[in-house]
């Protein structure tokens, strides 16, 4: 993508993204395109690192998205500029490096609290954050551990109107020892901490890999889930037919159940970035 210059996502997009006094819908609906609206749509920055974020920002508003996903605090007003959101940020701590370590709790919880004000200031709704590896910790130490450490920070993030989301990732392929990689551990967690602003940031890609089942799993634990991304599997590519995922039908599930939430693009494109993030859009418009 060395050659992803701004004129040439103009290009892409049209003239119509540049009107950024627009909706998404509006943008969709003067392209003669229109949008389900069941589902609030985002993308992911780290997948297009090489697009300039401003380019990215105007790229993915003429398809229909309405947010980006992953930035990091210098970057959380960018997307208002272009009619879209933040919907969910880099948060404090690292994905080996966690809540389920009490000896971490006071710098978590300090960078929290100087993250989540400003997060609230910025209008950015959602922080990610971890639990962190094993290290040959059980289960159940962790969730108590995690527990009390998310209960230092979630009095804040209410004040604040902040959701702290707890990431679900897959300890199988790409975050060996990583404690929070099933559905249940991390609802654990959140039913334990028991705030209205601490919830899962449930990864499809991820889930898929630890325990599939995937609407079930979605629907049996909706009241824990804040945000959902999404990833091919395998490989975390293009989410049409060359994986395994009905993207679709998880989508129609999960906007049957009424979410309202945002739905992140988190795939890395093998082909063209923006015909890829195009597509995915018109799959997951349900």
């Amino acid at each position: 993508m060395a050659d992803m210059t701004r004129r040439k996502a103009l290009g892409t997009i049209g003239a119509l993204a540049a009107a950024t006094t627009l909706t998404p819908g509006e943008v969709l609906a003067r392209s003669g395109r229109s949008s389900a609206g069941r589902l609030k749509h985002s993308v992911s920055r780290w997948c297009y690192g090489k697009i300039p974020l401003d380019d990215l920002c105007e790229a993915a508003r003429g398809i229909g998205y309405r947010a980006i996903d992953l930035l990091d605090e210098k970057d959380w007003r960018v997307p208002a500029s272009h009619g879209l959101v933040c919907a969910m940020a880099n948060g404090f701590g690292r994905i080996p490096v966690g809540f389920n370590r009490p000896d971490q709790h006071d710098k978590l919880v300090a960078d929290g609290e100087r993250m989540i004000p400003l997060a609230a200031a910025a209008g950015v709704a959602n922080i990610v954050c971890f639990s962190g590896n094993r290290g040959g910790m059980s289960d159940g130490e962790g969730v108590t551990n995690s527990i009390a450490g998310l209960k230092r920070l979630t009095p804040l993030a209410e004040q604040h109107g902040v959701t702290l989301c707890l990431e679900l990732l897959n300890s199988k392929v790409d975050h060996k020892d990583y404690q929070a990689d099933h559905t249940a551990w991390g609802a654990e967690v959140v039913k334990g901490v028991n705030s209205p602003r601490l919830k899962l940031l449930y990864d499809i890609y991820h889930m898929q890999i630890m325990e599939g089942d995937v609407v079930r799993t979605v629907r049996d634990n909706f009241a824990h889930i804040a945000h959902f991304h999404t990833g091919g599997v395998p490989g975390r590519n293009e989410i049409d037919d060359t994986q395994e995922l009905n993207y679709r039908r998880v989508m129609q599930a999960i906007a049957d159940l009424g979410f309202t939430g945002f739905v992140a693009q988190e795939f890395v494109p093998k082909n063209d970035p923006l015909t890829s993030l195009r597509k995915a859009f018109e799959i997951c418009d349900v």
